[in-house]
């Protein structure tokens, strides 16, 4: 929205404040309430025929030009109705034949951006008579691939990506590009700048790379334009907000003393700061009673936990965290490891004047690369470097910037502790470290599946959610690890699995699966119901080999590789409903 307004769009939100029933776009098909939502909005446009809708999805979407340049790029294609081109076809691979052939372009049609003139677009959408869990995309691309009525409709898509980019899939296209002060996404493959940018699928972080400089964020000429957005002047109030200050020491520190003083030396009154101290270490146990003494003339609220509790990490950070949580008073929780010096006295200020809801200050260490963020993540989920890494360490570019971890200083208000974080949990995520625990949870927002997300989306349910997850564990220890001795000779599985789930295929919601590999060192498949009572087709195909395996017997499992060598497809279920149990092991 603020990329919208940014370049003053005229903007109607669909469905606000409504129910979602569109099904879980994410991980299966869904979708089709977006639809009758542009149904029911395009009956008052329908006779305006000077009119152009342009649709996209909102909460993934960042704008790159205005309306103009829209509008220009539209009118060149000759079309009435263009959609957005993506070089991956979803949700019915089998349709890939029936589509127009491209020689040069994204052959297939993306249903999250189109543009057009407001009668055909009302036309269109009065095709529309299913039900909001059916899939969006479905219905938008067996009307363009049908010759008859794609001609009526006068559709085309945006082979080039002239209008509309789908990052899915096409992560390797595109780049940021500086030229006359202006940030834009540029599409190499085509040598193109994309006007609306979706960030589709799992790109949501590379998203909000793009977000940090497009529209003008950032850019060579004038630097960060988002710094002064909706700050707060605390020059200007009578009463500062209450703080709390977390104090991490979670192994031997050294120049502690220095560190403690140093939280002394803020610039911030003493009245409005309460600490929270845990020290895992008994050496330091005097240097915590030395600044006790001097702290507590100062600071009304000091409590300390020692080595005596034998917390962990995670369990020290959520109690420092509930510590602010628990307490309506408290406005702000600033977390610090006592490896951090912060020599800016008015560090705490400056954070809470930009009135963000996490935001953390940038340290390094001096002469190198090493901060306490990262600007990307490797597909496992750890470390990347992002392009702006090196520029923004070494301080040629300053801003405020949407990343997707950070860690050892970080600034939270307390509000949103107690809103959109008011799980006590967040420093604990499957076998993560609790600072990568904290950044994971934030980042998703998204208790429905804290294992994660598929590659590959299924329609199915995983055992997280019907509070199976342990039995399913116990049971991959004690009855898969050692089969794997067997099939697998020399390898020792660890017997963990992140995403352990059970998925449905039936022709009328998803027949197949395209092909894909497993994010796991190894994968087992139980067949769930039986071929030829239950169901007819289906299977499993490694394309590698050229090897299906058609539907084995109810409670047998096949077992095989996961990462790089077993390419495979889930094949058609011609009738009925097919049930299978997936793990995926050691991921």
């Amino acid at each position: 929205m603020n990329s919208a307004k940014y370049f003053n769009y005229t903007v109607k939100v669909l469905g606000q404040g409504q129910e979602w029933r569109g099904g879980d776009g994410i991980n299966s098909i869904g979708g089709g309430q977006k639809v009758r939502l542009m149904k029911e909005a395009m009956a008052q446009y329908a006779s305006q025929e000077d009119l152009v809708i342009l649709f996209t999805e909102c909460f993934d979407v960042v704008f790159a030009g205005g309306p103009e340049e829209v509008l220009k790029k539209f009118q060149k294609t000759n079309h009435k109705i263009v959609f957005a081109a993506d070089g991956i076809l979803w949700p019915d691979k089998r349709l890939a034949e029936k589509y127009p052939v491209v020689h040069i372009g994204k052959r297939y049609l993306n249903s999250g951006g189109f543009i057009g003139y407001a009668p055909y677009i009302s036309h269109l959408v009065q095709e529309w008579n299913l039900q909001d869990n059916d899939d969006d995309q479905l219905f938008y691309t067996k009307v363009y691939i049908d010759p008859v009525k794609r001609e009526a409709f006068n559709i085309t898509l945006d082979h080039k990506c002239k209008i509309f980019q789908a990052l899915n899939g096409a992560t390797d296209e595109v780049v940021l590009k500086f030229e006359n002060g202006k940030s834009r996404v540029k599409n190499t493959f085509y040598e193109t700048l994309p006007v609306a940018i979706n960030g589709n699928g799992p790109t949501k972080i590379l998203l909000n790379y793009f977000g940090n400089y497009v529209p003008n964020s950032w850019t060579q000429e004038h630097g960060c334009a988002l710094c002064d957005f909706d700050t707060i002047d605390l020059s200007a109030v009578d009463v500062h907000p209450k703080v709390t200050i977390g104090v991490f020491i979670e192994q031997p520190t050294p120049f502690l003393p220095r560190f403690l003083n140093l939280l002394l030396s803020l610039d911030y009154p003493k009245e409005a700061l309460k600490l929270f101290i845990h020290n895992k270490e008994v050496y330091h146990e005097k240097d915590i009673k030395v600044f006790f003494d001097k702290a507590k003339h100062e600071i009304s609220t000091i409590k300390i936990v020692g080595p005596e509790e034998n917390l962990s990490q995670a369990e020290a950070r959520n109690m420092g965290m509930d510590f602010c949580r628990q307490d309506e008073k408290c406005d702000y929780y600033f977390s610090v490891d006592a490896d951090v010096v912060l020599t800016n006295p008015r560090t705490l200020k400056n954070l809470i004047e930009q009135n963000r809801k996490i935001i953390a200050p940038l340290v390094t260490r001096h002469g190198k690369l090493w901060s306490n963020f990262w600007g990307a993540l490797s597909p496992d989920g750890y470390y990347a470097r992002s392009e702006d890494y090196v520029d923004i360490v070494q301080g040629k570019r300053v801003g405020i910037w949407n990343v997707p971890y950070m860690a050892n200083v970080y600034l939270i208000q307390g509000k949103t502790l107690r809103s959109e974080m008011s799980e006590r949990n967040y420093f604990v995520r499957d076998k993560l470290d609790p600072d990568m625990a904290l950044c994971r949870n934030a980042r998703e927002m998204d208790s429905r599946i804290s294992g994660g997300y598929e590659n590959v989306p299924t329609d199915d349910i995983h055992m997280k959610q019907i509070g199976l997850e342990n039995v399913w564990l116990h049971f991959i220890r004690e009855f898969i690890a050692p089969v794997t001795l067997k099939v697998f000779a020399g390898y020792y599985t660890k017997g963990f699995a992140l995403l352990n789930f059970v998925v449905k295929y039936s022709p009328e919601r998803q027949r197949s699966l395209r092909p894909h590999h497993d994010a796991s060192t190894f994968t087992i498949n139980i067949a769930l119901n039986n071929v030829g009572e239950d169901f007819q087709g289906g299977g499993c195909k490694f394309l590698r080999y050229n090897c299906s395996i058609e539907s084995p017997r109810k409670g047998w499992s096949f077992m095989h590789p996961g990462r790089l060598t077993h390419l495979h497809e889930g094949l058609p279920v011609k009738n009925g409903t097919r049930y299978i149990a997936v793990s995926f092991i050691d991921p």
